[in-house]
Order: structure tokens, then sequence, then C-alpha cells
């Protein structure tokens, strides 16, 4: 590049055409390079405006040609390459639960560290439209694919003895929670440490879907219930320890249980692809979201749609127990692949350093919250002679759901509580999203 540009001007001391020629500084800065290398490589920064998420562009020129790398390198408008990015971690972590890490830790956990590690290294984008139709569609749709079986009629009759010691458990939870906060505050937190507080209440009566849903409800950002989930998970993965430790002096039943015919009519008609069921399943759903969205609304129900959805499933499942039980094992194959793909937004949409801020205090709430769960369950069921097995079934189903209450009962050969503990698991997820977001709303936000 020439170091100045020649111009023509004309004199002013001569009354001819004539024309002289001088040299004039140029416009623009001299462009530096570096002179220690063959090659250099420059960052620009720039916004999309369309979705306001800043990206950047590393050019590196080499010997024989030009590199471009645009970070993230799923643009937040791939929408392909977004889903599939999506529904790989979903199938990794589903999949991970098959070896001893994923057991130890959950499918759920895997799929949010691989996409919290994917957005931090500048693979997936923090935010991209692919995460915000999953929140919008996909989370509500799995909410009734979850609660077919949810016929409360059955599930009070069906649990038996279970019952009470599950409602104990219940009990248990809502003291440790106040407990905890008191102990614990988080005030790290702000204005969400009592919202994380009634999600982690849910969470330990019924499920992570309660935790989920609690927290869109409560306004929770995707950050902060990323982190409290994982913290939660590796509390929980210690807790499930201690129960099967408790459990190793009693012995498994000697013999079948009549709940072994229903648990074969539950599992669906042999290895055939139920499409049908499968089709049946999503349509009633979307119907139920639709007349969620319909009704909140209608009454202005701010983050009232997963809770709706959640009351409606119920009421269906209750009033049509037949029709929704057999629609049950296909809707709930569809739902663990769609709360998977959730998972991987909440991963994607967090921050590793957030994490790391905000972890520590909701690591020892919830170490508090079970701690005083499992004493209290343990030491009042004791109290009231509760058979040492029916406590420990009742307190997974409360902290893990209806999954792991089955695994436990089925892995310690306790065939006459695998029944009892699904159904137990699913009452708490049936009850926990309201119980969760009344006593946060009424009790923990004024403390």
């Amino acid at each position: 590049m020439a170091s100045c540009i020649l111009t023509l001007r004309s004199s002013p001391s001569s009354s001819s055409s004539s024309h002289s020629f001088s040299r004039v500084k140029p416009l623009l800065p001299k462009p530096k390079f570096n002179s220690r290398s063959s090659s250099s490589s420059t960052l620009t920064k720039f916004k999309s405006h369309n979705l306001g998420i800043k990206r950047n562009l590393v050019s590196t020129e080499a010997i024989g040609g030009k590199l471009n790398l645009n970070f993230p390198l799923i643009s937040p408008n791939d929408e392909w390459g977004n889903w599939t990015a999506l529904f790989a971690a979903a199938a990794f972590g589903i999949w991970s639960e098959k070896t001893e890490i994923g057991k130890t830790v959950s499918g759920a956990i895997v799929s949010i560290l691989v996409c919290l590690a994917a957005s931090n290294l500048g693979i997936l984008s923090v935010n991209a439209p692919a995460y915000d139709l999953v929140l919008k569609f996909l989370l509500p749709l799995a909410i009734p694919l979850l609660l077919f079986r949810a016929d409360l009629r059955r599930v009070i009759s069906s649990t038996g003895t279970l019952l009470l010691p599950f409602l104990l458990g219940s009990v248990a939870t809502t003291v440790g929670t106040v407990v905890a906060y008191l102990l614990v505050p988080m005030r790290s937190l702000g204005q969400d440490s009592w919202k994380i507080a009634a999600a982690l209440m849910g969470r330990h009566i019924g499920g992570a879907v309660n935790y989920v849903a609690i927290s869109d409800a409560l306004g929770v950002p995707p950050s902060i219930l990323a982190a409290g989930l994982a913290a939660d998970n590796v509390i929980c993965a210690v807790y499930f320890s201690t129960l099967f430790l408790l459990a190793s002096k009693v012995p498994p039943e000697s013999s079948a249980s009549v709940n072994d015919d229903t648990m074969t009519t539950m599992s669906g008609s042999g290895d055939k692809l139920p499409v049908l069921q499968m089709a049946t399943s999503l349509a009633v759903s979307f119907a139920m979201c639709k007349v969620a969205n319909i009704l909140t609304g209608h009454f202005g129900i701010q983050g009232g749609n997963l809770p709706l959805v959640t009351a409606i499933a119920v009421i269906f499942a209750t009033v049509f127990p037949k029709p929704f039980a057999s629609l049950a094992p296909s809707g709930e194959a569809m739902a663990v692949i769609l709360i998977q793909v959730f998972f991987g937004v909440i991963g994607a949409s967090g921050s590793i350093r957030s994490v790391m801020d905000t972890a520590p205090s909701i690591f020892l709430f919830s170490f508090v919250q079970i701690t005083i769960h499992l004493a209290l369950i343990l030491g009042l069921g004791r109290l009231v002679r509760f058979d040492l097995k029916l406590l420990l079934i009742a307190s997974n189903a409360n902290v893990g759901g209806p999954t792991t209450a089955c695994g436990m009962a089925t892995a310690k050969g306790w065939k006459s509580l695998i029944l009892p503990g699904i159904l137990a698991g699913i009452f708490g997820i049936a009850i926990a999203t309201f119980l969760g977001i009344g006593f946060g709303v009424k009790v923990l936000k004024y403390m």
C-alpha cells in the first residue's frame, strides 16, 4: 500500500490553466502488521441486530489460504444445527444412565453439563430461537405426557401403607426447607433466593419436573435454575447412596407379589411400537396445553401455564383413568426425551462463572434440607412403628420421584413396594408444584 496519495490541484498564483502536483497526507491510518510472523490474526466483534447476540469472527491468514472461524461455531440462526446439538445432548444423557457415572449423577445433569461446556467453549450460543421454542412448547408438552397415570383415586387406594410415610416425608421436606432457609438464606441469589428454596421444596416432594415448573412460574433465571439443579443433584447422589446403605440390612421379600401382574399390564403390550398410542398421546397433550394457554390468557395468570397444565392432566387422568393409563407407556417415553432436551437448553443458557458463584450456597441449602428430611422421616416414622423399608421407599419417592423409588424397590427385591413406590412418586409430582409455589409465595418470601 502506498504511503501517500497523489492529488491534482489548481495553482492559485497563475491565471493559466496550468496545474501542479503536491503530496497530501493520507486520510486513513496505516495498517499495522506483526513483523515477527508471516501470518496475522484480527479479532472483530459484531452484534446481531435481530437477536442481540454478540459473536466473534476470527480471521486467520496463513500460507496458501484464509480461514474464518465464527464463534459460536453453531450460529443462533442455524436452526438445524441447534436442534441437532440439543437432541444429541439429550440422547447422550439418556445413554449415560447405562454407565456407572451416569447412574450416579443422572442423565439430566450429563445433558446440562455437556451443553454448558459447549456454550462456554464457543460451540453453542447462550441464546437462540430454538431454546425459546423448547421453553414455550416442548416443556409444557412433556408435563401431561408424564401424568397420564396420575389417577388420584387409584394412587390413594393402591399405595396402601406407603401413603402415610410418603405424606410424612412431604412434611419433613417442608420443615427442612424452613430450617435450611433460616440457616442458609442464600443471599448471593438476591430476590431469587426464596424462589429457589420453593423450587427445591417441590423438587424434594415430587421431582425435577416440579423444580422446573416452580422456577418457571416464579421467574427464576436459567443460569440460577441450572446452578440449583446441578448442586442439588450432587447432594441427591450422596443421599441415594445413604439410602442404600441404610437398606443393606433389610432382606428381600421371599415371595412374588400381586403387584407383578399389575406391573406387566402397565408396561404395555409386547415389544410392538405403539404408533397409534404415541400419536394419540401427543394430540391429547397438545390439547391440554391449548386449554391451559386459553385459561391463563383469559384470567391473566402470569407464569401459570405449567401449573395449570399439571392440574388439567391430573383431573383428566382421575376422571378417565382407563384410556389415559393405556396412553401412559408411550407418553412417558416421549416425555423423557423432551425433558432431556429441556435440560440441554438449561445448560446451554448457563454460564460456568455464574454456576460457580451461585452453586455453593444452593449446595449447602440442599444438604441441610435433605438431611433434616431424612432425619425426621426416619425418626418420626420409627416412633410410630413404620417398617424401615416403607420409610426408605417413601423418602426415595419424595426426593427422587417414581423412577428412583421403583429402581430401589426392584434392586432390593421388595416386590410389594414397586407399584406403590411408582404411584407415590406420581402423586408427589401431581401435588408438589402447587405446594412449592403456595408455600414460597405465602411463607418463604417473607422470611
